[in-house]
């Protein structure tokens, strides 16, 4: 009974990842396929003459590694600091005493309730007041605020770790700040991984806030690539809209595929008492 439950169990897992691959397996043959091919009745479910030719038209249509190195610059940016952030919040929350700890960190914890829109008109307010707009120092703030539910991961990791750790470090004379640093940082890498993937792809897939607050010669990828790729007659080349979509989705694969293992660990490891 064991193997017909196991190979049952195979199907299944096999059923559901052809399910949640087959958008992004249409858009890959959509992005091989000839202009023509796209109009014609019945669907050809697989180009006649598969063809790599549109991915280097969607980089030459207009300056799409330029826009794409302004999304990398900036997903980088803000994963980095909202990770060390993120880190050194949830460090204290852990491991650190204060009145009102717990009462602080459930208004923080509560922020995760509150919808992006609401936010967006103060947010362009102020950032207009201070002269940030169309900057990249938005994201440098909001990385250095770090994220509530990454503070909530670490917080999590780090208080699971033994107090012999941190008991030991100040009878050598080790201060709170060289103890994160030199102790629990290099120990929480499967959260940093998680933070790391989680930060990165937020601000990479983020379409609403480098819109309201860069330019479009600043603006990130995403931006530019929601706005398609047209004929001179308004014309919209689906072939190359679906190239430029698979080239976008690529650095986060990448990132996930390098840190899947740390990423896995970190979500299952973070809320174990």
């Amino acid at each position: 009974m064991v193997l017909p439950r196991r190979a049952a169990l195979y199907m299944v897992l096999v059923g559901l990842v052809v399910l949640f691959l087959s958008p992004f397996g249409w858009l890959l043959i959509t992005a091989l396929k000839d202009p023509s091919e796209l109009r014609v009745l019945p669907i050809h479910w697989w180009p006649h003459e598969p063809s790599l030719g549109n991915f280097q038209q969607a980089l030459s249509f207009w300056p799409y590694l330029a826009y794409a190195r302004n999304s990398l610059m900036v997903s980088t940016l803000y994963a980095v600091l909202a990770t060390l952030a993120s880190a050194w919040a949830g460090y204290g929350f852990a491991r650190l005493e204060a009145p009102g700890k717990r009462i602080v960190f459930g208004v923080l914890l509560s922020t995760m309730m509150l919808p992006q829109i609401i936010t967006l008109v103060p947010t362009y307010l102020l950032f207009g007041k201070i002269g940030l707009l169309n900057t990249y120092m938005p994201w440098v703030l909001w990385g250095l605020c770090g994220a509530p539910y990454l503070i909530f991961l670490f917080r999590q990791f780090f208080a699971n770790m033994p107090k012999e750790l941190e008991e030991a470090a100040i009878v050598d004379g080790c201060g709170q700040f060289r103890i994160f640093w030199r102790i629990f940082l290099p120990q929480s890498w499967p959260v940093i991984a998680t933070s790391l993937i989680l930060s990165f792809s937020w601000t990479w897939g983020d379409f609403i806030a480098p819109a309201l607050l860069l330019d479009d010669d600043r603006t990130t990828l995403a931006v530019r690539l929601a706005k398609g790729y047209f004929t001179q007659h308004g014309e919209p080349l689906s072939n190359l809209v679906a190239a430029g979509t698979v080239m976008y989705v690529v650095p986060v694969l990448v990132l996930f595929l390098i840190m899947q293992r740390g990423f896995v660990s970190g979500i299952a490891t973070s809320g174990l008492k």
